[in-house]
């Protein structure tokens, strides 16, 4: 057992479920006592001595990380947390065995918001089990410890909820438990009418707002009970509850809730960081796959997902919401977002084993399809853009999936004709908002090309870009009427017609494009680049 206020390195590893840090070195043994945290310089007045440096806005390229372990480690500290990376210089490491010092790296998936977070805690933790009797008998044991001592202080039957009144814990059940009790342990939660009767009577309300213990008299259903929030600073985090079962409640029930409520913060922080850390690295995992970034395997095992898995990635976006009057733009962008939620937790139900990814302005759904014809994608495409249109006042939603994927790890080929099929759904004004890849022909390999050739278009010079960039600078009528004579394949009177123009009028401006910038469009090389530019330019 370390004094009173530390805690080693090992007990902070093993505190540290939801794996924020990776032990990369520890030359001194990882029973070396870790008295509190720095982060950053935070001057020389500030001893290092068995403390954690947190390397924050430090960038290993520039070794700046390397002389802050070679610091670290001359100033006495226990360890060192770098963030995660691959370009971490060569001789970190050799800095940290010679200084004897532990290095740590920071999850991709964590801030570092959530490094100093967990260290906090785990201190609180290991605080937990001294201090007095409650505190000793539950360390080691967790919440179900907790919730069998205070059963044994308070005489009642215990359960410790978090704030989405699941059970995270509870003492044993006896033969006089009643109903309600019995319901809520077997369900795992606070069934949603007993919750809905409690907002009603106001309980939760003075439960949230209230530090103090709560008593509940006895009714014709339920026995008497004892509740109180437990809580780290101002957040809340969960609630005890002790209920007479058959017996009465000890006198001094009340006191020992309250000691039960500061003994069981670092636990319920502990279960708080380990749903937060799973969220996120799968959070993480999903971005990387999709994107076709990092170690895509490892991704598709975060998200267990079998390496021979078909899917394929479906897209929604939003566009601008319509103005109504008086709304501002945050009004109508809250209002996109709103539509999109709703869209997420849609897909996320069509079917098991999808993965969304929310995004600004887009959701994403990794499908899985596991067999039947592949146009079964579509399903939840059709889906999405019927309940989009039939969100009132929501912004039009274009909802685009890829064509089917042999692997996850070929997901972000998926994503990427997925974005193209929103891309092109949203040039077409006025026509289907939802589409898979392959039925859009060649419109998707057209765009592929114009964002090949984007960057030399921009780099280029001659009388075509001359043309394009002036006209488009003055309005762009000339670009407008070149790029409907383009598209009839040279037929002026078809192309004046899409204009509502007279031939003659847009003769005449063929004619200037000639005169005015020496633009052939007779050449076959000059119509093809015009082509390009026209295509990229409107």
């Amino acid at each position: 057992m370390t004094k009173r206020g530390q805690i080693t390195l090992r007990e902070l590893l093993a505190f540290d479920e939801g794996g924020v840090l990776r032990l990369l070195l520890a030359p001194s043994g990882q029973d070396v006592r870790v008295t509190g945290m720095i982060i950053g310089d935070e001057g020389p007045a500030r001893s290092y001595a068995g403390r954690i440096v947190l390397a924050a806005g430090l960038f290993h390229s520039t070794g700046a990380a390397t002389a802050s372990i070679r610091e670290a480690a001359r100033r006495g500290a226990a360890a060192v947390v770098v963030r995660a990376g691959e370009d971490l210089a060569a001789d970190a490491l050799d800095v940290a065995e010679q200084g004897g010092i532990a290095l740590l790296a920071r999850a991709e998936w964590a801030d570092w918001d959530d490094v100093a977070t967990m260290l906090r805690s785990a201190a609180a933790y290991g605080e937990a089990g001294r201090g007095d009797r409650m505190a000793e008998a539950t360390a080691g044991g967790g919440l179900a410890a907790l919730a069998s001592v205070v059963a044994e202080f308070t005489g009642g039957s215990i359960t410790i909820e978090d704030t989405q009144f699941r059970v995270l814990a509870h003492s044993a059940t006896g033969p006089e438990a009643d109903e309600l009790r019995r319901s809520t342990i077997l369900g795992g939660r606070v069934p949603d009418w007993r919750v809905e009767e409690l907002r009603r009577s106001g309980l939760l309300r003075t439960l949230w707002s209230s530090g103090e213990v709560i008593h509940r008299p006895a009714d014709e259903s339920t026995p008497e009970r004892l509740i109180i929030a437990i809580r780290s600073g101002r957040e809340m985090l969960g609630s005890i509850w002790a209920a007479a079962d058959g017996r009465s409640l000890t006198p001094n029930a009340a006191s020992a809730l309250s000691r039960a409520a500061e003994v069981a913060v670092p636990y319920l922080v502990q279960h708080r960081l380990r749903e937060s850390g799973a969220r996120r690295r799968e959070e993480h995992a999903l971005r990387g796959l999709l994107a076709g970034e990092g170690d895509l395997s490892t991704h598709a095992w975060t998200l267990g997902l079998p390496p021979d898995l078909r899917c394929a990635v479906v897209l929604a976006e939003t566009g601008p919401d319509a103005p109504a009057p008086g709304e501002g733009a945050a009004a109508r962008g809250s209002a996109a977002e709103r539509v999109l939620e709703v869209l997420a937790l849609h897909a996320a139900s069509y079917r098991p084993g999808v993965l969304v990814l929310r995004e600004t302005g887009r959701v994403a759904a990794l499908v899985p399809v596991r067999g039947g014809d592949e146009r079964d994608v579509l399903g939840l495409a059709r889906e999405l853009d019927a309940l989009a249109a039939a969100t009132p006042g929501a912004a039009p939603v274009w909802v685009g999936a890829g064509a089917v994927a042999p692997s996850p790890a070929a997901a972000s080929g998926s994503r990427e004709e997925a974005d193209l099929v929103v891309r092109v759904l949203r040039a077409r004004d006025g026509g289907p908002r939802h589409a898979l890849a392959a039925d859009l022909g060649p419109a998707l390999d057209v765009l592929r090309v114009l964002d090949a050739v984007r960057p030399v278009w921009e780099r280029g010079s001659g009388p075509v870009y001359d043309l394009v960039r002036t006209d488009l600078a003055a309005g762009g009528e000339l670009v407008r009427s070149i790029a409907a004579y383009l598209d009839a394949a040279g037929d002026v009177g078809r192309a004046a017609r899409r204009l509502v123009l007279h031939p003659n009028t847009l003769r005449y401006r063929l004619r200037r494009a000639r005169e005015r910038f020496g633009v052939d469009l007779d050449d076959p090389d000059t119509r093809l680049l015009l082509t390009l530019a026209v295509r990229l330019a409107t």
